[in-house]
């Protein structure tokens, strides 16, 4: 829907048929984006709460840390999806179908639907179904970000709205790399989320137990309700993703735009979005990004994927050495592909190095 709004913005496409098919329409608050960002962005109307100040908690390290001029900013699923479609019921050029996708391809220089009910072609398709699991080669590596949040809300003011616990690493870390997200959007209101990096799920209860023992224990919170759950699974990996096939233009985690070594997607949608929208303004096929840029860092990724696969070192001792040596903007550049070579030597330097090298090597010369 990301790409939907930019096309809907840009007068280009107002002659230009789009169809939307997707399994059913969007009804649900079925999931939470949060990002940070320095300027208002695109979506900047419906965010739903923000904060200039970041908790992070280690057993080694802890602080607050202000973020000025980033913002942490919060979407909620359901504002997201009407937003969108309020914008699209104003453009006659924009359609709905609702029914499963079971494939799509190319034939005879169209992209190719293919429904239940039949084939749509199209000059071009932009999908976002992940059709089956990437298979993971030799040298690859696939963790998986997997949590569950719950909008909580207490009968006294227990949170300070005016900042986030971005990540809290106390808990046990013994399934993996395991924090916290707190993410107060009242007194008494707040998106409490479990959040593992490992290989395998956990069975169901075990996340909503240890979502009340950290309550509990960390927050002193014993009474409270549940207004909204939520539950997600990320993957974290070095393998590459199309990102075109013909006619077909892949977007989306489908397309790889989820960060290899921490899950973080909604931002990097947000670039992949803009570049699509800019290609085919100038009568270009997008293209994935192969810039050096690029390649540095899913370089990056996948040596911390290789240090956490090969457990030399667990995420929390990874993210508090970064954290503590570092201003906290340049860590938000870090994790937003955005940093400059300067940049990334301080990063560097925070970390073990021979733990680090020992990895970069491994990737370089595989």
């Amino acid at each position: 829907m990301s790409l939907l709004m930019r096309m809907m913005q840009d007068p280009f496409f107002d002659d230009k048929q789009i169809l939307v098919v997707d399994k059913a329409p969007k009804q649900q608050n079925d999931r939470t984006w949060c990002f940070w960002e320095k300027e208002k962005g695109l979506f900047e109307s419906i965010v739903h709460h923000q904060w200039q100040q970041l908790d992070f908690f280690s057993s080694d390290y802890s602080a607050t840390l202000g973020i000025d001029p980033y913002r942490y900013k919060m979407i909620r699923g359901i504002d997201f999806y009407q937003y969108v479609l309020q914008k699209a019921a104003n453009k006659s050029n924009v359609h709905f179908h609702y029914e499963e996708v079971l494939g799509v391809g190319n034939e005879n220089n169209k992209a190719v639907l293919t429904l239940a009910s039949g084939t749509l072609t199209a000059d071009y398709i932009f999908n976002s179904i992940l059709f089956r699991e990437p298979k993971i080669t030799a040298g690859q590596y696939m963790l998986l970000q997997h949590f569950k949040g719950w909008v909580i809300e207490t009968p006294t003011p227990v949170f300070d709205s005016s900042k986030a616990t971005f990540m809290d690493f106390r808990v046990s870390q013994k399934e993996g790399t395991t924090f916290m997200y707190v993410l107060p959007i009242a007194a008494n209101k707040a998106l409490v989320e479990y959040t593992l990096f490992t290989e395998k799920l956990l069975p169901q209860e075990k996340y909503s137990e240890e979502l009340v023992q950290y309550l509990s224990a960390y927050l002193g919170i014993n009474t409270f309700t549940i207004e909204h759950e939520e539950f997600g699974i990320i993957p974290m990996t070095n393998h590459i993703f199309p990102s075109v096939e013909g006619k077909v233009i892949y977007i989306g985690i489908a397309g790889g735009q989820a960060k290899g070594s921490s899950g973080y997607a909604f931002q990097f949608i947000q670039k992949r979005t803009a570049s699509v929208v800019d290609a085919l303004k100038n009568n270009r096929v997008p293209k994935a990004d192969n810039s050096v840029t690029a390649k540095k860092f899913r370089l990056y990724d996948s040596v911390l994927l290789n240090v956490l696969h090969h457990k030399k070192l667990n995420g929390d001792q990874i993210f508090a050495a970064i954290f503590q040596k570092n201003p906290p903007q340049r860590v938000l550049r870090f994790l937003d592909n955005e940093t400059s070579v300067w940049d990334d030597l301080h990063i560097m330097n925070s970390v073990p190095t021979g733990i680090f090298l020992k990895a970069a090597f491994q990737e370089i010369f595989r």
